[in-house]
């Protein structure tokens, strides 16, 4: 077997654990055979849905190395409904939430030499796809697909670790349509992706837009966005529009948790003036777990938030979340499921 790159060293995501689990329905429930298979290519028809009609969700999820040695998959159940509510939104077949989490656990403890210790993780990707092969389906849903779960060694989301990152406040252009904004589908992202790539063409600096369209703030193009200061937490509530991120929900329990005021409101770009001077900005992700922002910049100014530094309340809640995700603290919200590592 061909060894495989440090996961610390290489794009996240880049690396691909040797062992996948697969189910397929056609007109009727997902059939799983109950064990994982090698990973390996896909064979799908030219015609099938998905390539026509972009008949395709996802999920993000984690297993992490305990302190113990143990493994454990953080935030299971939630991201498995969240998968299951995309699925009846995109009109997919159904997917039955037994039979998902079984194959995220079969396949997470068939790959879990490869989990890599603290600060690494597994990075968990189950994916459903439409397969039925009709190009004359744009009026009707795909009744084949095809529901697969593969794993990635990684390390950290962000190149150079915890860092500030630097934001582009874009006001014009909209994140995603509404309809699809809390659907983790291809074409969510597929709308941010041109925006974000030309920002960081035309500013190395930047790392990723976060989008403020009308001037009202939700999420950048890959995680939810957060106001802190010493006594509470600001996120915009949800609706429809945007991702409703698990490690939104995290973070927002646990701050409740640790003592702090949660507010989940409208945000508008003149308040982000006034916490710059005195509180801290950051975002949550399953990838980015939670990532400090040090800059935003829009019409040609640079708003400095704070010294520009990862501030104490932002690293302060990022490390009592991992120190629940890899077992070094007690787990109140009973998040943790334990799987054979």
């Amino acid at each position: 077997m061909t060894p495989k790159p440090d996961p610390f060293t290489v794009p996240f995501g880049t690396v691909l654990c040797d062992w996948m689990t697969t189910a397929r329905a056609d007109g009727g429930p997902f059939v799983y055979g109950g064990s994982p298979e090698p990973y390996g290519d896909l064979t799908i028809s030219p015609a099938a849905h998905v390539l026509h009609y972009g008949s395709a969700i996802f999920e993000g999820l984690k297993a992490h190395r305990q302190a113990d040695g143990s493994l454990a998959v953080f935030r299971l159940d939630s991201h498995v409904a969240r998968m299951v509510g995309s699925a009846q939104r995109l009109r997919l077949p159904e997917v039955d939430a037994g039979t998902l989490k079984q194959m995220i656990i079969d396949a997470v403890e068939a790959n879990a030499t490869e989990v890599p210790d603290p600060p690494g993780s597994l990075y968990i990707r189950p994916t459903l796809i439409g397969t039925e092969a009709d190009i004359g389906a744009a009026g009707r849903p795909t009744r084949a697909a095809l529901l697969y779960v593969v794993n990635s060694p990684v390390g950290d989301y962000f190149k150079g670790g915890i860092r500030p990152l630097t934001l582009l406040l874009e006001t014009s252009l909209q994140r995603t349509v509404p309809q699809f904004g809390m659907v983790k589908c291809g074409a969510n992202y597929a709308m941010a992706l041109g925006p974000t790539l030309d920002a960081m063409a035309a500013n190395e600096a930047v790392d990723q837009i976060l989008f403020a369209t009308g001037g009202d703030i939700t999420e950048t193009g890959a995680a939810n966005f957060f106001l802190a200061d010493d006594e509470r937490i600001v996120t915009r509530d949800l609706d429809e529009s945007f991702l409703h991120g698990v490690t939104r929900d995290s973070t927002i329990q646990l701050a409740r948790h640790l003592g702090y005021e949660v507010q989940e409101r409208p945000i508008g770009r003149d308040e982000l003036v006034d916490w710059s001077e005195r509180g801290e900005a950051f975002l949550s992700g399953t990838a980015a777990v939670v990532a400090p922002v040090g800059t935003i910049l829009h019409a040609g100014e640079t708003l400095t938030i704070g010294d520009g530094q990862p501030g104490r309340n932002t690293l302060r809640l990022r490390q009592a979340l991992v120190d629940i995700q890899v077992g070094a603290a007690p787990d109140p919200f009973d998040w943790r499921t334990p799987v054979r590592g």
